[in-house]
């Protein structure tokens, strides 16, 4: 077995070095372990392993296609890239037209992995913002992979004149007007605050925004939730959504039914869904099956609220189909309301548990979890823009409501919510559930089938 260091992350010389050399000596994938300080687990305690061996084979070339591929791949922060190129190095060297089979798992892999590192460049250069101190100006950015120092060249040709530090947790890079050095990794603590000039530009930003081209979908595709702590504009965003599906909603209802546009809406959906399935915004995530996002048509007039997803449905993937989602259904036909025709979702949408031998137990989200999920329910609520909302249990009323606050203090009240939405509060079917005495379940039930009818007459 041969180790090879690498000196950093995006260390490319260093891999094409030592990728010529091994693949002259005809070392097989198999046989090396590509490793890069504080990336790679260690498996050989600090060893250096075997010298690799020497040139057996004659020396030969490779397209220059190849090359450019290895070198954005290097840059991704899969830690398997450098046995990839190396596995694709030794292909080519037999069969130099592999290059172009693009049918070719390696090479398809190798593909997207190029795709998402140029991917992370053009979001780098398009949400990098500066702000100024002392003069000079700095930017904080979290680049999902190694590009940080391929990108410089690129801010130092946009601002030349200009002495800037862009600052990310891996490392951070210095413009003076004339070098460009490298620093340290940095913390978002390190990063201002902001400078006067950005609340000038959030007002031309709010001025600006049309609400007749919105495209959530596509705005979410082309810039991920992940980026938006970092853009100064980015916080007028969910209020500016949820005004323009209102004022849209509101002249739309006066011309068309809002069947024409559940089309749209649904697209948008879909989208939304397909982000929240990546969202590591708390960690909940790291123990989670999967995201257990909303469900329901895209033009409901109800929308009903959750708490989490239990275990059943973070293993399926579908809110309330689990024993608590069993009890909601029969609640739901009891109340003469039609599941199919409602929005269903939750406040929180990853499954929080504590394991017991081979079961989960459910546990309560924080304050933190629900603060951090908001963001999702806030947008679920701007593209279907129902009409009345039921919350179910304190969880859904903390996200909704913005403040913790008890059941007994907003339950059989007609409520409004901060974006304007008529909402009711009542239990969680869970709660029915826990319930030793069968007579007490009953009534409790029954209370609840009345809160549900309530929550869609109002």
């Amino acid at each position: 077995m041969y180790r090879v260091p690498l000196s950093r992350p995006d260390d490319i010389e260093g891999w094409r070095a030592s990728a010529r050399a091994a693949a002259l000596a005809a070392v097989a994938p198999d046989d090396i372990v590509w490793t890069v300080e504080g990336e790679t687990d260690d498996l050989f305690g600090g060893v250096a392993g075997d010298p690799l061996p020497g040139a057996v084979t004659p020396p030969f070339s490779v397209p220059r296609r190849f090359l450019d591929l290895a070198e954005s791949v290097v840059l991704h922060r899969d830690p398997q890239r450098f046995g990839l190129l190396y596995a694709m190095l030794l292909r080519l060297r037999d069969h130099p037209e592999a290059i172009d089979d693009e049918a070719d798992p390696l090479r398809r892999r190798l593909d997207l992995l190029a795709k998402e590192v140029r991917r992370d460049i053009h979001k780098m250069r398009a949400f990098v913002r500066f702000r100024e101190v002392d003069g000079a100006y700095v930017a904080w950015f979290e680049p999902a992979h190694h590009i940080v120092r391929a990108n410089a060249g690129f801010f130092v040709r946009r601002f030349a004149t200009m002495r800037w530090s862009i600052l990310t947790p891996d490392l951070s890079i210095h413009w003076d007007g004339e070098a460009l050095r490298e620093g340290l990794g940095a913390t978002r603590a390190d990063a201002p605050e902001g400078d006067p000039v950005e609340d000038l530009w959030k007002g031309y930003y709010a001025s600006i925004f049309n609400p007749a081209r919105l495209k959530t979908g596509t705005m979410l595709k082309e810039m991920p939730r992940r980026y938006w702590a970092n853009m100064p504009e980015t916080a007028l965003i969910p209020e500016l959504i949820a005004g323009a599906r209102a004022r849209e909603t509101r002249m739309v209802d006066r011309i068309v039914p809002r069947e024409v546009d559940a089309g749209n809406m649904a697209k948008s959906l879909e989208a939304l869904r397909e982000e929240a399935r990546h969202c590591t915004r708390c960690g909940l995530y790291k123990c989670a099956t999967q995201t257990v996002f909303g469900e329901g048509p895209a033009n409901a007039d109800i929308m009903v609220v959750g708490e989490q997803p239990g275990d059943q449905e973070d293993l399926a993937g579908r809110p309330f189909i689990g024993p608590a989602g069993q009890v909601f259904d029969r609640a739901m036909a009891a109340a003469g309301i039609d599941r199919s025709r409602v929005y269903v979702t939750n406040a929180v949408k990853h499954f929080k548990f504590e394991p017991r031998g081979k079961r989960r137990i459910h546990s309560k989200p924080n304050a933190g979890e629900i603060s951090a999920c908001r963001w999702w329910i806030d947008q679920e609520r701007a593209l279907v823009t129902p009409k009345r909302t039921i919350m179910l249990g304190t969880t859904a009323i903390h996200s909704l409501m913005g403040k913790s606050l008890t059941l007994s203090s907003q339950r059989g009240r007609e409520l409004i919510l901060p974006d304007g939405g008529a909402a009711r509060a009542t239990i969680h079917p869970s709660f029915l559930l826990r319930m030793p005495d069968k007579s007490r379940a009953e009534e409790e039930f029954a209370m609840f089938v009345a809160d549900l009818k309530a929550g869609v007459e109002s």
